[in-house]
């Protein structure tokens, strides 16, 4: 569901104006809407926001909830402070990944104005002076230039909501293409993680052992490569090349430590996953094939 994003200072009016888009998308299509607040998680305010931990655990449940609504049928109104630029950037991804547009709505006040709008609500339901004043400091305000922020729609006191427009971008506009990093693919056959963790985890170990007893300059041999290749400087030679599986002699001008190892594989894993293969066999020569780019 397309999900719109409130922002403001304090008291800016943000629940004033989620109350109205809600009226008006319930009285003019045949959606549902859904309003996540922080009003629903039951959460003393101040404490919330004078302890970081206690914040970013709020933060997390409020983006829980959005995720666990967010499809492309009825629309969300994430009715909360969202003064953060990184937390709204991970919103969009949130519906990016959902391939659902979404708006920010800014409530744009002065702070003295937020500050009488405070003053007077009822005691239980004010923010304390400190933890205010607080709030406005780190206020990041949203820029339309930035795609995360984009559309926007900024409303001063008096303004009436551009319903219309509002609705145009929900409904009318594409929703942004995800990125490969949040869109799941289908794996090529059953066996392709397996076969992928075993071959790629086989080549660390076959470098990481025999740097063990060698010296720079040594040859070292690496399993299932098909093609001459070199990694850093690394000179290969091929052994037996009448072998159905041939290896590779590899030399090596320095030692790769094991951490450097595994954080390439990790970065291999993750992105031969998202390209799967149905040649197997080819794993081994690919991976070496990355070591190389990557260590060049």
């Amino acid at each position: 569901m397309p999900l719109i994003l409130m922002c403001g200072y304090p008291c800016s009016g943000k629940t004033r104006r989620t109350e109205e888009l809600k009226v008006y998308f319930e009285g003019n299509t045949e959606r549902k809407v859904h309003v996540v607040g922080d009003g629903a998680l039951d959460v003393e305010k101040n404490c919330v926001y004078a302890d970081s931990q206690k914040e970013k655990n709020v933060r997390a449940s409020l983006k829980a909830e959005v995720e666990r609504k967010v499809n492309k049928d009825d629309i969300v109104i994430l009715d909360s402070l969202n003064y953060i630029k990184g937390y709204r950037y991970e919103l969009f991804c949130l519906t990016k990944h959902a391939q659902t547009p979404q708006c920010l709505v800014y409530c744009l006040t002065s702070d003295e104005v937020s500050s009488r709008w405070n003053s007077e609500r009822d005691a239980a339901e004010q923010y304390t002076q400190e933890i205010f004043d607080a709030l406005v400091l780190r206020f990041e305000s949203p820029d339309s230039r930035n795609r995360w922020d984009s559309p926007l729609f900024t409303i001063l006191t008096d303004d009436t909501l551009p319903y219309e427009a509002i609705s145009d971008a929900l409904f009318k506009r594409k929703a942004p293409p995800p990125n490969q990093s949040t869109q799941s693919q289908p794996l090529s056959s059953t066996n392709f993680l397996y076969e992928l963790d075993k071959i790629t985890q086989e080549v660390l170990m076959a470098i990481f052992n025999a740097q063990k007893t060698s010296v720079p300059g040594d040859l070292l041999t690496v399993p299932g490569a098909t093609e001459k290749i070199s990694f850093l400087h690394i000179f290969c030679t091929q052994n037996n090349s009448n072998d159905l599986n041939p290896s590779f002699n590899i030399e090596l001008t320095r030692s790769i430590n094991m951490a450097e190892l595994r954080k390439l594989r990790r970065q291999f894993i993750s992105y031969t996953k998202m390209h799967p293969t149905e040649n197997t066999g080819q794993i081994s020569n690919m991976f070496v094939q990355y070591l190389n780019k990557s260590l060049h």
